[in-house]
């Protein structure tokens, strides 16, 4: 292999190490406004789309240690790759692919394992990972709150029975 396709194969196989998830996608269809405008949508998520060749991909996926998908890889390809959570590009690039008719996914790998289509689909409908921790710390809070109320309760009652008796409010506690 000439030293520059060793270059672009090391340098490729150094940001799929770095990055959690790896989206395979096909754009054959895709208009060059249309790929701007899927990298103007991903970046916000901290993602970044890629037009690869076949072979460099599969040589710098062999590097990396993710899973051989050589029998996957045909037609153009283009992969998404990114250092958050993989949830926030899948519903980007589903919504990208329903808008468009465009990009259609090949290959799901994350942590190094391959995804089923239905289950990235899964994973684009699941609501953001703010909405999922909120939901998470709701009942907490709520019971802190319930636990806090008895003795904010009393606090209010004696301040209210001191200023009713005219004597300043003692230091609550």
């Amino acid at each position: 292999m000439r030293p520059e396709k060793a270059s672009i194969v090391s340098d490729l196989a150094e940001k799929l190490n770095r990055s959690p998830f790896v989206l395979v996608t096909d754009y054959q269809r895709m208009k060059v406004d249309q790929f701007g405008d899927l990298r103007n949508r991903l970046a916000p998520a901290g993602a970044e789309v890629r037009v690869v060749k076949n072979s460099f991909l599969k040589r710098a996926m062999s590097d990396s240690g993710l899973p051989d998908v050589a029998d996957k890889l045909s037609g153009q390809t283009a992969i998404v790759m990114g250092q958050k959570d993989v949830a926030p590009v899948a519903k980007i690039l589903k919504t990208f692919a329903a808008e468009f008719k465009v990009a259609a996914l090949k290959i799901v790998v994350i942590d190094k394992s391959i995804l089923s289509a239905q289950e990235i689909e899964a994973l684009a409908d699941l609501p953001s990972r703010e909405v999922l921790l909120g939901l998470l710390m709701s009942p907490a809070t709520k019971l802190v709150r319930l636990l806090n109320e008895p003795g904010a309760s009393l606090a209010r009652l004696l301040n209210a029975k001191a200023q009713k008796e005219g004597k300043p409010a003692e230091a609550s506690a």
